[in-house]
């Protein structure tokens, strides 16, 4: 097997391995494993408004994996995903709440905004990883708090109405689709899908077709052979993780202008950037894989709340399922190897 075959199979092989465990632990927990994935099936594919939110579910996930598998493909953990996340957010929700214009304008202006907030952010742990070489893990871990903090504060102290939350942005900014909820039965559908799977598009042309993504790549495999190459090796450092944060802002912007249509005081992290890392290990730091592997996640969260009322098994068994497919993900060199162990005794 060839080692684009391989880079297919293993992550299929893990998803399997991880449902297959999953029901293992239903059947020990005392539930019925077919009765579960069924129900999470049918809570997530099984009418047309399920539908409409698992497609919904899918698109920041799509958008928080493109941003975690960039910066991968560029010798990159960018863990502050979920920061960066949040001022895209809050960017948008401001520039959706501040003025009005023509939505030919507003929307994306908004959701630029959201992407040159997330873009920022992410400039800070680039500028302190290529100047002097600080750990960006270390840098985007504390940035997350740091955004969280933010964002309640502005919320707070400028753009919250009752203290909680603000008012609903224009509908000139708003990626809410009568449309898209007319045909799904009126879930929260909007047209933020059409936005990811452009993204999804740009990650792969910027990696694969230009020769900024081969300089960024080459960087990410050896930075001592991009120098001598005559190669900027700390401006493609602050690069990679510019655009990686734009793309997890544009991910703030999916729920600030399409799922929720506001802003709230956040007790905690929305969990949508650190579900990108699983969704990019997964997908193989591939967009057309990161697509697929958004699907899986989406489907799994929005049919998760069916388990319950179908089948009487708690949501916190999805939890674990996923858990097991990332293990088994993470661990795929062992399953690489134990296949070629076991081809080469089959010969």
């Amino acid at each position: 097997m060839n080692s684009k075959l391989m880079d297919i199979f293993s992550p299929v092989f893990s998803v399997i391995l991880g449902i297959l465990v999953g029901a293992l632990v239903m059947i020990i927990s005392g539930y019925n494993p077919i009765a579960g994935y069924q129900s999470l099936l049918f809570g997530s594919f099984g009418d047309s408004y399920y539908i409409g939110e698992t497609i919904r579910q899918v698109t920041p996930y799509i958008l928080t994996g493109l941003a975690v598998a960039f910066a991968f493909r560029t010798g990159l953990f960018n863990i502050g995903v979920e920061g960066q996340l949040l001022m895209g957010w809050l960017a948008s929700v401001w520039v959706g709440l501040v003025v009005e214009l023509p939505k030919i304008i507003h929307l994306p202006l908004a959701i630029l905004a959201a992407a040159l907030a997330g873009a920022l952010w992410g400039l800070v742990p680039g500028y302190l990883k290529a100047r002097f070489g600080v750990h960006e893990v270390i840098v985007t871990i504390m940035m997350n708090y740091i955004a969280l903090s933010v964002l309640n504060a502005i919320v707070a102290s400028y753009l919250a109405v009752d203290g909680f939350r603000t008012n609903r942005i224009y509908d000139s900014a708003s990626l809410r689709s009568e449309f898209l909820q007319g045909i799904t039965d009126y879930s929260s559908l909007h047209y933020g899908i059409i936005v990811a799977l452009i993204s999804a598009f740009i990650m792969w042309f910027i990696i694969e077709k230009t020769s900024a993504g081969f300089e960024l790549r080459s960087v990410g495999f050896n930075q001592h052979a991009s120098k001598y190459a005559g190669m900027k090796v700390e401006r493609n450092i602050i690069l990679a993780m510019v655009i990686s944060g734009a793309f997890a802002g544009t991910a703030g912007a999916m729920d600030g202008l399409g799922t929720f249509g506001s802003l709230n005081i956040k007790s905690g992290f929305t969990g949508a950037g650190f579900d990108g890392i699983a969704v990019a290990l997964l997908g193989g730091n591939q967009a057309f894989g990161i697509v697929l592997a958004a699907i899986l996640f989406g489907a799994l969260k929005v049919g998760a709340l069916e388990m319950p009322m179908g089948a009487g098994v708690p949501t916190e068994l999805v939890d674990i399922v996923i858990a097991l497919i990332i293990f088994f993900v993470a661990s795929s060199y062992l399953i690489q190897l134990i296949f070629r162990r076991f081809k080469k005794g089959a010969n």
